[in-house]
């Protein structure tokens, strides 16, 4: 899932333009965007490096994905600013190319062998991970 922190990546580069009350949702909002917390993303590396027995491949996201129109609503929200603007799938296209692929596609996933473990995610959910992140 993508990384959600304060301090870099996505979310550092999406908060001063949804704070401006500039954000935008990407295309029809219908694609997936599997996520998780930076706080959550290294508990789960934490754990994988500390308990025994812990190999194969896990899916690194938080177990609540969300379209791209839900993660659009929700950081306008906490940021107390409207939601208004879109950026068409063609516009997307045209002034990105081939990179477009990777904020119109989408990806739903789950954490199933984390959660089948016994892993217990701090920020289950975008609204408390938002919440948190934006308050720092």
């Amino acid at each position: 899932g993508i990384v959600l922190g304060s301090d870099g990546g996505m979310l550092s580069k999406l908060l001063p333009v949804y704070r401006l009350g500039l954000g935008a949702m990407l295309g029809d909002g219908n694609q997936w965007l599997s996520w998780v917390h930076i706080d959550d993303m290294v508990a789960v590396l934490v754990r994988a490096l500390e308990t025994p027995g812990v190999d194969g491949v896990f899916n690194a996201c938080a177990p609540a994905p969300v379209t791209q129109r839900e993660f659009h609503h929700t950081l306008a929200r906490q940021v107390k600013r409207p939601a208004l603007l879109r950026v068409p799938s063609t516009a997307l296209k045209v002034g990105l190319g081939e990179q477009s692929s990777m904020l119109i596609g989408g990806q739903r996933v789950y954490p199933r062998r984390l959660e089948q473990q016994g892993f217990i995610f701090r920020f289950p959910d975008l609204d408390s991970a938002l919440s948190h992140l934006t308050s720092r």
